[in-house]
């Protein structure tokens, strides 16, 4: 018969399924009251909190875990996503290593260490990362390949790799044809690469699938603008700022407002010049 300590660990793995994180950080409070030696509680509780966005708790939750149980690679993944989400790349680089150093094999750790690599501007690195990554991944856990060479895609991007960038963006959309991340992304190289027809095809299909993406609408205001559909531009960027303007992200409504008027000034002086030739043909 599971001891109560036990009892209380396993509410709080079926309430983290559940979704209920803040209640399942109570169960495993209640395992560990319980069992204060007890490590799992400690590292499962840390991957409660960091559902909750509670990252220094989740580290401390870890750092006990490991100090319980040194060989312990679910502490040492939940640790360096928690340091990662607090903007502490370098630490939770650290903690990838030592899990590597235990799971030499584990895909997780190989890829989580290639976004925080991508992070510091490492991209060579990060590239190496996600192959491993890559080469390692089981089959049950093919469902995370989109998502590799998504990222991979950005870390080519990072080092102005604009092909292999828009290969790997490609290789998600064919994986995951409802990837608005992977379109708007290749929008992003083929509009670098000079593709501009390319990238708004790619920017409408993002923007099909998440309409809320605001830098979709000024991404591809912008490739409009640059082709010539002045009117068209005009419209994605009065919508980026509008909604900007209700996310409450000022500056970046102001700075939009800002390109909107250069784009508008350029309209009316192209119009005066079609204007003054159409007369000066009469």
């Amino acid at each position: 018969m599971p001891s109560p300590a036990q009892e209380f660990f396993h509410q709080g793995i079926a309430k983290m399924v559940q979704g209920h994180s803040a209640i399942a950080v109570q169960a495993f409070t209640q395992a560990i009251e319980r069992q204060p030696h007890f490590a799992a509680a400690y590292s499962n509780r840390c991957l409660a909190y960091i559902q909750l966005e509670q990252y220094q708790a989740a580290i401390e939750d870890c750092d006990r875990a490991i100090q319980l149980d040194p060989f312990n690679p679910n502490a040492y993944l939940h640790r360096g996503l928690a340091q990662y989400r607090l903007g502490n790349y370098p630490a939770a680089i650290t903690s990838y290593n030592r899990l590597i150093e235990q799971k030499p094999y584990d895909f997780r750790a190989y890829y989580n260490r290639g976004i925080a690599l991508c992070a510091i501007g490492n991209y060579s690195q990060a590239i190496a990362n996600y192959n491993q990554a890559l080469s390692q991944i089981p089959t049950s856990a093919r469902v995370f390949l989109a998502d590799i060479y998504n990222d991979r895609g950005l870390a080519y991007f990072g080092l102005h790799n604009y092909e292999s960038a828009i290969a790997d963006f490609s290789l998600a959309i064919r994986l995951n044809a409802n990837d608005a991340r992977a379109y708007y992304n290749r929008g992003c190289a083929c509009q670098q690469h000079g593709e501009k027809h390319k990238a708004i095809d790619d920017f409408t299909q993002s923007l099909r699938l998440n309409p809320t993406n605001v830098a979709a609408y000024v991404n591809r205001g912008i490739a409009r603008y640059q082709l010539g559909y002045q009117q068209a531009a005009i419209a994605d960027l009065q919508k980026a700022s509008q909604d900007y303007l209700r996310q409450g992200e000022t500056a970046a409504c102001q700075k939009i407002l800002k390109l909107l008027q250069e784009i508008q000034r350029d309209t009316d002086e192209w119009q005066i010049a079609s204007i003054g030739k159409a007369k000066a043909i009469v």
